[in-house]
Order: C-alpha cells, then structure tokens, then sequence
C-alpha cells in the first residue's frame, strides 16, 4: 500500500531546542527517517528522526532551528531514511559534508542512491589484510606498516601538522605488490576555511585530485551535519571499492569534531552523559564508521581507513583516542617535542602501533630483512631515547661509550629517519637502506635482532665486500 505522503505532514511542533525540534501527533514515523521542514519563510531544511515514540518524534534538523516558528512551521516526513546519490563521476569533485558540489561544478548524475548508513560486512566474508601500502613515509612503511584493508588512525593535537600529513598520504599511497595507485575519499568534519582552502590547493597542485572525492564540513557549518560526512565518505568508498574494484583510501579528520557534534546532540537530548560529558554509546557510534574499512574475500576492492584526531590537551587517555584505538589496529602518534624541534613528520615511532604489520611485510610484499630492521631500530631507539633521560640526571661524561654511541644514534635516527621533506615519497628500499646505514654505525655485535644471514645479505660493511 503506497504512503501518502501529503498525510505525514505536521504542523505541531512542540519545542526547538539547539539542533532538535520535538513533533507531536506523529504516526507511522521511523528512527533514522528523513524529514523536510519549511519554516514560515518558505527555507526548505533537512532533518533525520533520533527518536520515535507514539505520537511524537525527536528530529535532528542539520541546518540548526534558527527561523523555525514552532506555531506555522510545517513538517513532512517524507517516509525514507537518508541517502546519497553517487557515481565514479564523482571522482576529482568537492562536495560539502551533506554531499552537494561545492567546486562549481555540475550535480552528480546518481547510478545509484545509496543509504549512508552501509551494509554490515558478513565476518565470515572478511579476507584477511595482508598486501602492503608504500605511503613514501618512512616511519609509516618502515615501522609501523599500513596494510590494504586495515583502519590504523593518526593520534595528533592542535597546532601539529597532520593535515600536511593526511594531504601527503593522499598524494602518495599506493599498492606496493601490484604498483596501483589508491584512489583517496577524503571526509573533513569541522575544518577551517584555511585548512579547508589548504586541501583543495594541495590536491589540485599536486594532480592528486584526479583521484579523490573531498567532502568538506566546515566550522561554521551546521555541527549536526558533522555526523553525516564520515557516512556520506564511507557510503561513496563502498560504492567505488565494490563497483568498481577501486583500492580506496579513507580520511577521516577531525574525528575529535565529529565526536563533539555527538556530544552536543547528547546534550540537547538530555540524555546521561558517561566520561568526560560524552554520551556512552560513543565507542558503539565510532565502531559503526571505523568498522566499514576491510575487505570481502571475491572482491578485488577494498576500503583502508586512516582517521585523524587531535587529541584534547595531548591527553592519549581521553576518551576518544582510548576508544578509537580500543577498535582499530594500532595507531601513529604525532607528539609536541619532535614539533617543536622542527622534525616533520613528528612521528614518535615508540608509542606508535600497527598491529597488522607483520602481515603484510616480508618476501614478497617487501623485502625479507624488514621485520628485523624494524625490529632493531626500535630497540637502538628506544635506548637512546634512554640515555637522554639518564644525560638529564647525571650528565653526558657519566656515561660508557657504548651508552655514547646509543644516545648519538637516537639523534642520527630522528634527523635521517624520521625527518623528510613534505614532497618525498621514499620508496621501501629506500627506507630499509636508510635503516642499514644507521645500523651500522653500532658494532655488528650490537645487531641481536637480526639474523646472521640477513647482516650478512644486506649490511652495508657486506654489501661494500661485495662489490
């Protein structure tokens, strides 16, 4: 039986509070329903139902409540739930957070009107992410390796550059076993008009806008909507990662925005607050988005995720970086110190994580000394990173001349390493040869990480016998 909808339209709105308008004498309406409201002035705004109970409904308004008159304002429930028309046209085209171009150019011809919600994947269809991504970084592809399928975020904080970071990413990342680049959807909740300006520059400078779909929220847009883009993104990677078998790179930022848009909507639902104000589905909300990343065994596409989040003062324990790292598999951490010391990209390699790396280095996918390397940089490091706290307590002269040779390789490893030009794309070779040459400047005995036939294969004291 077809919905009449000229019947589903009310004029009872009993109050409008923040983004909410509570309706009342409602029938038939349905959670996660989209609703049209047209206010006195005749300004046509979208909104989606939060809640549905008999004779009333909690509706979200994505525009804000500002001009809505609750006596003569109309509203029509219009009997579907929110959805996105998309196309592989959309390709090299700027959207807004709710899905309309913003680039000047024409509205997108749909193939199809997806809901933004997705489809679950069937766990038992999941194929296991084991194909390595060259993101020309290295303390990404040496030591902390992003992998097809995986979701691994950026932990960073105000003021760092982990826009220049995800814009690099975006420019470089590609499959190192088949050389096919990622086609890159890149979803921002909350930016700036300079940050928002900064991206589209950077793509259309480099060409890499050829190949990425950029929806853009701005600050001073509606915040409601900030729950929307990472939804709009997602729905258009599924569509071209299973449509059309595209590698799709997904990046998300700022999710600390996105999560404090759900923060304000909890507030206006009066709902009890759980840690730090945040409403206690959050960890259940974030799941949703981070858990469409992966990919579905028969399927040649797939959907990677790199989320983005400034963490509130630095703080790893606050809510949304202890949550989001509760759900994917590791994280990078840009920190304030290597910043301030102008090392770009200030990634500390120590707090850093990628769970899946080990699946997806090796013969074959990167070259057989890589485990080691990575695994023996981290211990140089780490000790080095050592002799400076002990240097702050009883001074360089105190220490032995092993200890000496640490503290320098710490430094050796931050300035060759770690630090590369915003444009370099390093390949793995590159960046493994790069770790051989700072290997060497220990004594081989100091080399326990690595087996003797890989110090014998790849050191550069053997590669000089050689030739």
């Amino acid at each position: 039986m077809a919905i009449d909808i000229s019947a589903r339209e009310y004029t009872t709105i009993r109050s409008a509070s923040g983004p909410l308008i509570v309706v009342e004498g409602v029938e038939g309406v349905s959670y996660g329903e989209v609703v049209k409201i047209v206010t006195p002035s005749g300004e046509e705004k979208t909104g989606q139902v939060l809640e549905a109970s008999t004779g009333l409904a909690v509706v979200q308004v994505f525009e804000g409540t500002s001009g809505i008159d609750t006596s003569k304002t109309r509203v029509r429930f219009i009997g579907d739930i929110m959805r996105i028309s998309v196309a592989q046209d959309m390709v090299g085209r700027f959207f807004d957070g709710l899905g309309r171009p913003i680039d000047g150019g024409p509205e997108v011809v749909p193939e199809d009107r997806l809901p933004i919600t997705g489809a679950a994947i069937n766990p038992t269809a999941r194929a296991y992410p084991r194909e390595f991504i060259q993101t020309g970084i290295s303390t990404i592809d040496g030591m902390n390796t992003l992998v097809r399928g995986q979701k691994l975020p950026i932990f960073s904080g105000a003021g760092m550059p982990h826009n220049a970071l995800a814009a690099q990413i975006a420019r470089q990342a590609k499959v190192l076993t088949t050389g096919e680049p990622f086609s890159v959807v890149f979803g921002a909740m909350g930016i700036t008009h300079e940050e928002a300006s900064f991206f589209m520059h950077d793509f259309e400078r480099t060409g890499a806008i050829e190949r990425i779909v950029a929806f853009l929220n701005l600050a001073d847009d509606p915040a409601i909507e900030r729950v929307i883009t990472p939804r709009m993104a997602l729905t258009t990677a599924e569509f071209l990662a299973y449509e059309y078998d595209m590698h799709i790179l997904v990046i998300l930022t700022d999710m600390t925005n996105y999560c404090e848009a759900l923060r304000e909507i909890s507030a206006a639902r009066e709902e009890v607050p759980g840690r730090r104000g945040y409403p206690g589905y959050m960890y259940t909300d974030l799941a949703t988005n981070y858990e469409r990343a992966g990919r579905i065994r028969g399927r040649k596409g797939s959907i990677t995720q790199m989320p983005i989040l400034s963490m509130p003062d630095d703080d790893i324990t606050h809510p949304i970086p202890d949550l989001t790292g509760y759900i994917t598999e590791g994280q990078f951490v840009l920190t304030r110190d290597l910043h301030r010391r102008g090392i770009y990209p200030p990634v500390d390699v120590l707090p850093s994580l990628s769970r899946l790396m080990h699946e997806g280095i090796g013969p074959g996918r990167t070259r057989d000394d890589h485990s080691g390397v990575s695994n023996q940089l981290y211990a140089a490091y780490a000790e080095g990173r050592d002799m400076r706290d002990l240097v702050a307590v009883v001074g360089e002269e105190a220490l032995t001349s092993r200890d000496k040779r640490y503290l320098e390789f710490a430094d050796k490893f931050e300035k060759r390493f770690v630090t590369q030009n915003r444009n370099e794309d390093r390949s793995i070779e590159e960046t493994l040869n790069l770790g051989w040459d700072l290997l060497a400047t220990l004594p081989e005995g100091e080399l326990k990480r690595i087996d003797e036939h890989i110090i014998k294969k790849y050191h550069p004291h053997y590669r000089a016998k050689g030739a």
